[in-house]
């Protein structure tokens, strides 16, 4: 599984950063790091939503306060 995240100045601005820290994190307590790749990538396109995420090819908003939930529902519920 691909997950990448916006790393572009309007997704940082928005949190990007503590996005990816979190996801690294979930995705080490969980031991997933074998099955989930987290990569990060500029502008997507969906700057007014929020940070951008991408699940392989489907297009996500994330925020540092809802990081957790994302993370349960694409990610650990795909696996």
């Amino acid at each position: 599984m691909l997950v990448t995240i916006c790393i572009g100045s309007s997704c940082h601005l928005k949190g990007s950063r503590d996005v990816i820290s979190s996801l690294e994190r979930l995705i080490s307590m969980n031991g997933i790091g074998d099955e989930v790749e987290l990569t990060g990538s500029f502008c997507m396109g969906e700057c007014a939503k929020g940070v951008c995420g991408k699940v392989d090819d489907e297009l996500y908003s994330v925020s540092p306060a809802t990081v957790e939930d994302f993370f349960n529902e694409h990610i650990l519920g795909r696996i």
